[in-house]
């Protein structure tokens, strides 16, 4: 399986436990939706399958799994730190119009103020908003997606255009 075949869900965060259970933060906007009995793992840029004999969701956006074969906190922990993936034929389908930040992944940004700001990068779900995060002159920014910051989405284009506060950019 390759990562272009796939969606990620999230991450193995930490061990739980004395017994192979892991902790997992989502990064999928709704994880409850999806159907895991099995999940690739990242281990040296190749995914690995791996089966999951039990998982539950009792917070927003934190799992809390068991594989088969890791009944040990020593092998949990050798997996820790690492991306979930599942296949994308496992991918809800989406309400006809339905839209998330995270679509916004390889639309082009601008400013009202500065002009082109580059290709958006990367979305990340924080717990008070989403950060988008691009390469402007030669630096890493990440700019909020917020109602006051966006002046438009053009999907048609592909593009974001925002109406950016003064000094933002140079943080």
């Amino acid at each position: 399986m390759k990562v272009e075949d796939c969606f990620e869900i999230g991450y193995i965060s930490k061990t739980r436990g004395l017994k192979g259970e892991v902790q997992v933060a989502f990064t999928f906007s709704e994880p409850e939706k999806l159907k895991i009995s099995a999940v690739f793992i990242e281990i040296s840029n190749k995914l690995v399958p791996y089966f999951v004999s039990n998982y539950k969701i009792p917070m927003p956006m934190i799992g809390y799994f068991n594989f088969e074969d890791i009944d040990h906190i020593d092998k949990a922990s050798i997996i820790t730190k690492r991306k979930i993936f599942l296949p994308n034929k496992l991918k809800p389908k989406r309400k006809k119009g339905e839209f998330f930040f995270t679509d916004l992944i390889g639309f082009t940004a601008d400013d009202l103020h500065k002009g082109d700001l580059g290709e958006i990068l990367d979305v990340q779900e924080y717990p008070q908003q989403f950060i988008a995060t691009l390469k402007y002159q030669e630096k890493e920014v990440m700019i909020p997606l917020n109602e006051a910051f966006i002046a438009e989405i053009d999907m048609d284009k592909k593009a974001v255009h925002f109406d950016l506060p003064d000094g933002l950019l140079d943080l």
